[in-house]
């Protein structure tokens, strides 16, 4: 009887908001032959501070920046303590430009790595990874429902 009732209980659990069959999905970006798990930059604070500070990134783990609208953007190794490889892509999640980023000994960020042509999104992931994915320029990404639209990102910056 108490097996019954607990295999129940476990049941009705899941059906409820909030249970197993509602949990969302963690934002992940798929690109060449590879997926990463990703944080999000939305804000202007979020995508100001980037990656800054972090001393290790897993093999699968990234950053997202995303913008309300395609513009020119560009990214500097302000604080940052591991050398990443950026892609730049476009509204349509095209890849418009690629670099790989070096830690700078000052941390100051002098050194700007731009996409060169409107993009609305960055993803930066450590460094080497997007070239064993076989990333190459005219990829497109594919973002898991866990990634909001650009509509949701705050403007500036």
């Amino acid at each position: 009887m108490k097996r019954r009732v607990c295999i129940w209980v476990l049941l009705a659990a899941s059906a409820l908001p909030g249970g197993c069959q509602d949990r969302q999905e963690a934002p992940a970006v798929t690109l060449g032959s590879r997926r990463w798990l990703v944080d999000l930059a939305t804000t202007r604070q979020q995508r100001y501070t980037g990656l800054s500070g972090r001393q290790h990134l897993g093999e699968n783990v990234g950053m997202l920046f995303i913008y309300p609208e395609p513009k020119v953007l560009e990214f500097c190794m302000r604080g940052c303590y591991i050398p990443l490889d950026i892609a730049f892509l476009d509204a349509d999640r095209r890849v418009v430009a690629m670099h790989t980023m070096s830690v700078e000994p000052d941390l100051i960020g002098q050194v700007a790595y731009s996409s060169d042509v409107p993009a609305q999104y960055a993803l930066e992931v450590g460094a080497g990874q997007l070239a064993r994915a076989g990333v190459r320029l005219g990829d497109q990404a594919d973002f898991s429902p866990a990634v909001p639209p650009p509509a949701k990102a705050e403007a500036g910056l």
